[in-house]
């Protein structure tokens, strides 16, 4: 199971709109060891779910932005 480990929503159910909405992410928290984002539908803004960014994705994220 280890491939959807770093999959992000594009969309999620939100109960205000009552249907699938496209989400964005805010940024919450930033810790030593990770990083906490807040799901928001689009079209309300209400906070639909979190994702925690470990520290090990973190640091592929910045080194492949590096890359030529």
């Amino acid at each position: 199971m280890g491939q959807f480990e770093n999959l992000r929503a594009s969309s999620l159910y939100c109960n205000k709109c009552r249907q699938a909405m496209p989400v964005r992410q805010k940024l919450l928290l930033v810790l030593p060891d990770k990083e906490i984002y807040d799901y928001l539908c689009t079209g309300c803004a209400s906070s639909l779910g979190q994702r925690e960014v470990g520290g090990g994705e973190l640091l592929m994220a910045r080194h492949q932005s590096r890359l030529p």
